[in-house]
């Protein structure tokens, strides 16, 4: 899963947000059919691109808590005035909108000083390996 946004405040604030981003490892699900599912630890991984768009990659069953940590239960579009900048960028950038999530959990990651304008969600497919386990093609 991908969740696509743009930070912004104090530099050193926003710095530190990438490092703990970067530094979070999750369990990659892999399932085969008659089989104990298996996980696999690895890393979150962030891609900034043009525009200062953020995009941050890991695994579908931590969504509830990326989202969460990130602060996007409490995000108001029409706080930001940009319903229709935002889905300009989520049409250019192939995402869709930011889905209902739990917000009984989330990372110790820190946000102090940074804020976040969300633009959305992109889904992986699944790939089936040579083995025939399945997993999220992050």
């Amino acid at each position: 899963m991908h969740v696509v946004f743009i930070p912004y405040g104090i530099i050193s604030a926003v710095e530190h947000l990438k490092i703990d981003m970067q530094a979070q490892k999750f369990q990659l699900r892999l399932h085969k059919k008659g089989k104990k599912d298996k996980y696999i630890w690895i890393q979150g991984s962030l891609r900034i691109g043009p525009l200062g768009v953020w995009e941050y990659v890991f695994p579908k069953e931590s969504a509830d808590l990326v989202l969460t940590t990130l602060g996007f239960q409490d995000v108001s579009y029409k706080k930001y005035n940009l319903n229709s900048r935002q889905f300009v960028l989520r049409k250019i950038l192939k995402c869709e909108k930011i889905p209902k999530f739990k917000t009984n959990k989330k990372f110790l990651w820190i946000r102090d000083n940074v804020s976040l304008i969300p633009i959305g969600v992109r889904y992986d497919d699944e790939i089936k390996e040579e083995n025939g386990w399945k997993h999220e093609a992050i």
